[in-house]
C-alpha cells in the first residue's frame, strides 16, 4: 500500500507529456488517492468492526490492484484519475491490520506487531520512491503499475491464505447517512487545501468549499451524536485519551511530510541555485532510502519503550526527535550527507511517533471499535499531510529567485519550511505530553487475563486464559 501510495510522485513531471494532459489535470492522480484514502478509510475501518476485519481488508487490497491494473493499460488522463481513486481504498489497510493484531496476538507481542505495522508506511514509501524512479528512468512508466499492479495480487493472495477471520465484531446497521456526511465535508475540506494553491487561497471556489466543509461536517456531528450505531463515536473521540491522540496524529503527520516533500525538491534543484545539488531522480530516491531501513530497524525500539514509559512518552519523544530533524536541516542544508542525516534523524522520530500512535488508541478503545478509531486516526494524519503540502507549497512559491529564467525556491524558503515543520512538531510533543497516563493494558484485557488464540479454534476465535 505504501509503495502504491508513492510511485506516481517521480513521474509526475513527465505525465502532461506523456497522456497529452495539463499539469493542473495530471496534479489529480494524486489528489484523487488522496481524496478516496481520507473518505474510505475510517468509512472500511467501521465496516470491518461489522462484518469482518479480513473481508474488507481484502476487499481494500483488491481495488487497490484493480486500480494498478487500469493505470498498466491506459494513458488516458480520465480512466487514470479514476484508477488512482480506486486505489486510494488501500489506505485503510494500516488501521484494518492493526485491528486484526489486536484480535489474534497475546498482549505480550501486540505492541512490537503494530509497531513494525505502522512503520511499513514509511517503509514502503522510502522503497517505492528509488524503485519508480528506475522504472521511469529506464522502462516504460507503465512498467510501475505493472509491479504494483503484482504486488497487490501478492497481497490479496497472501491475506486469503495466511490471515484468519477475526471473531470480534460490533453488530448494528451500518450508518449510511453518516458516510454520506462525511464523504461530503471531507471532499471539501481536503479538495479546498490540496488545490488552494492553483486555484487561489481567497478565490471564491476555496472559500466557497471551506465553508462547505464547516457547515457539512457540523451537521454530521449532529447526526453523529443522536445516530443509535454511528459511523464514528464522537463521544469515545472526544475523551482526552483518544481526542489527544486524534490531535497528535494530525499534528505529527504535519511534521513528518515536510521532510519527504522538501528533501525530494532541495536535492534536485539546480546548482545554479547555490544550494542545489542537480541530483537525478534515481539519485533523489536514494537519498531517503536510510529513512525506510532506519524505519524497519527501530520499529522493535519504539515497542520496548512504549512497552516500559508508555505509548504517550514514545509519541512525544518521537516529536521531540523529528524537531531535532528539522534542526539539523535548518543548520546545514548544502552538504549532501547532512541533508541524508538530518532526513534520517525526522524518520527515527517519524517511527517513533507513528508507531506509538496505534499504541495509545488500542489502549483507550474497546476491542470492536478498534479498525473505526484506528481508521479516524490515519485519517487525521492524512489531513495533516495534505496540511503540510499546501503550507510548504505557499511557503515556496513565496520564496523563489529566478534561475534560468524561471522562478525557483530559495534556500531562505526552504529552511522556513523546515522551521514550521519542526515548531509543529514540539507542539505535537506538548499535546502527546497532555494525554493521561494509562494502565499499561487494552480496555477489555483484565489484570490477569490474556486473549489468546484457542488450539485448533475455528476463524482464529480467542478466549480468556
Amino acid at each position: 500500500m505504501a509503495v502504491m501510495q508513492t510511485v506516481v510522485v517521480p513521474l509526475l513531471p513527465d505525465l502532461p507529456r506523456l497522456t497529452g494532459a495539463s499539469a493542473g489535470t495530471v496534479s489529480w492522480m494524486v489528489t484523487a488517492t488522496l481524496l478516496s484514502g481520507a473518505v474510505l478509510t475510517p468509512v472500511l475501518g467501521r465496516a470491518g468492526d461489522m462484518y469482518g476485519k479480513r473481508r474488507v481488508l481484502m476487499a481494500a487490497l483488491g481495488l487497490m490492484t484493480a486500480g494498478s491494473v487500469l493505470c498498466a493499460l491506459t494513458s488516458d488522463i480520465a480512466v487514470l484519475i479514476a484508477a488512482r481513486t480506486l486505489s486510494g481504498a488501500a489506505a485503510a489497510v494500516v488501521p484494518l491490520s492493526i485491528s486484526i493484531l489486536r484480535d489474534e496476538l497475546p498482549p505480550e507481542r501486540r505492541g512490537s506487531a503494530v509497531a513494525l505495522m505502522s512503520s511499513t508506511v514509511g517503509i514502503g514509501a522510502a522503497l517505492g520512491l528509488p524503485l519508480a524512479a528506475v522504472i521511469v528512468q529506464y522502462f516504460d512508466w507503465h512498467t510501475m503499475f505493472r509491479v504494483t499492479s503484482a504486488l497487490g495480487a501478492a497481497g490479496v493472495t497472501l491475506v486469503a491464505w495466511a490471515v484468519r477471520e477475526s471473531p470480534v465484531r460490533e453488530p448494528g446497521r451500518f450508518d449510511v447517512p453518516g458516510t454520506l456526511g462525511l464523504a461530503a465535508g471531507l471532499v471539501c475540506l481536503l479538495l479546498g487545501v490540496s488545490q488552494g494553491g492553483q486555484w487561489g487561497w481567497g478565490s471564491g471556489r476555496v472559500v466557497g468549499l471551506f465553508a462547505a466543509a464547516v457547515a457539512v461536517l457540523a451537521l454530521w456531528s449532529w447526526q453523529q451524536l443522536r445516530a443509535e450505531r454511528p459511523l464514528v463515536d464522537l463521544r469515545l473521540a472526544g475523551q482526552p485519551r483518544v481526542g489527544l491522540s486524534h490531535v497528535a496524529a494530525l499534528l505529527a503527520g504535519f511534521a513528518f511530510y515536510a521532510n519527504t516533500l522538501v528533501t525530494a525538491q532541495l536535492v534536485q534543484a539546480p546548482e545554479a541555485t547555490g544550494y542545489g545539488l542537480g541530483l537525478s531522480i534515481v539519485a533523489t530516491g536514494l537519498c531517503l532510502l536510510p529513512s525506510g531501513i532506519v524505519m524497519l530497524l527501530l520499529s522493535p525500539v519504539s515497542a520496548r519503550i512504549s512497552a516500559a514509559r508508555g505509548p504517550r512518552v514514545t509519541l512525544a519523544l518521537g516529536a521531540a526527535v523529528i524537531a531535532a530533524g528539522y534542526a539539523v536541516r535548518i543548520a546545514d542544508s548544502r552538504e549532501l550527507w547532512m541533508i541524508i542525516a538530518g532526513a534520517t534523524v525526522v524518520a527515527i522520530g517519524t517511527t517513533l511517533a507513528y508507531s506509538a500512535l496505534p499504541t495509545l488508541i488500542l489502549r483507550a478503545v474497546p476491542a470492536e471499535q478498534t479498525a473505526s478509531a484506528n481508521g479516524v486516526n490515519v485519517l487525521l494524519r492524512t489531513i495533516g499531510q495534505a496540511g503540510s503540502s499546501a503550507a510548504v507549497a505557499a511557503v515556496l512559491v513565496h520564496h523563489t529567485s529566478p534561475v534560468g529564467g524561471a522562478p525557483v525556491p530559495t534556500l531562505h524558503g526552504y529552511l522556513l519550511a523546515f522551521a514550521m515543520a519542526g515548531a509543529v512538531a514540539l507542539v505535537a510533543a506538548a499535546a502527546a505530553l497532555c494525554i493521561p497516563g494509562d494502565t499499561g493494558q487494552d480496555v477489555t484485557d483484565g489484570p490477569d487475563q490474556a486473549r489468546v488464540r484457542t488450539p485448533g479454534a475455528r476463524d482464529g476465535a480467542l478466549e480468556g486464559a
